[in-house]
C-alpha cells in the first residue's frame, strides 16, 4: 500500500488511502438464496460473485436449531474464525432479536454458529448440506476473507 502511495506521488496522482483501501473491499454481501449466488458489493454494484451452498432445508427462514434452514433477512459478518474446520469462516450475527423472540415465542432454540465458510471437499458442483450455513470454495472464501471486513452488512434473501 505505501508503496504505491510513494510511486502515484512520484508520478503526480493522486491518490487518497481511503481510495487505495476501498478498491479492495466490499462494502455489502448479498446472499440470493434462490440463485445460489453470494455477491460481493461496492458502491451498490456488484464487485464479485461466486456459487454457493446453503442448509440442507434452505427454503424458508430458520427458524429454530436444527431445522437446516439458512436465515434470510439483514445480519452483520461480526468476526470470524481463522481456525475453522471449513479452511476459514466469517460469522454472520444470527440471531437477532427478532429471531429470538420468534424462537422464544415458539418455545425453542433459535440456534446460532451461522457462517460463511469453506467448503471441504469441493467436487465442482455445489449442493446444499450445512446446518444453516453458506459455503463456498476455499479458493472464494480466500478472496471473500481477504476482501470484507468485519462490521460488513450482510442481506441474505429467498
Amino acid at each position: 500500500m505505501i508503496a504505491r502511495l510513494i510511486v502515484a506521488l512520484c508520478l503526480g496522482l493522486a491518490v487518497s488511502t481511503s481510495q487505495a483501501h476501498e478498491s479492495k473491499t466490499a462494502d455489502q454481501v448479498v446472499i440470493n438464496k434462490g440463485e445460489r449466488q453470494l455477491l460481493l458489493m461496492r458502491r451498490g454494484e456488484v464487485w464479485r460473485s461466486y456459487p454457493i451452498g446453503l442448509g440442507f432445508a434452505p427454503e424458508g427462514h430458520k427458524q429454530r436449531e436444527g431445522d437446516g434452514r439458512t436465515p434470510e433477512g439483514d445480519y452483520i459478518l461480526d468476526w470470524r474464525n481463522p481456525e475453522s474446520k471449513f479452511h476459514l469462516s466469517i460469522h454472520i450475527s444470527y440471531p437477532d432479536a427478532k429471531d429470538k423472540a420468534r424462537a422464544k415465542a415458539n418455545r425453542v432454540s433459535p440456534g446460532g454458529d451461522i457462517f460463511i465458510h469453506g467448503y471441504p471437499a469441493y467436487t465442482g458442483e455445489m449442493r446444499d448440506w450445512t446446518l444453516g450455513c453458506i459455503a463456498v470454495t476455499d479458493q472464494a472464501m480466500d478472496e471473500i476473507w481477504a476482501t470484507v471486513p468485519n462490521g460488513t452488512p450482510i442481506t441474505i434473501r429467498p
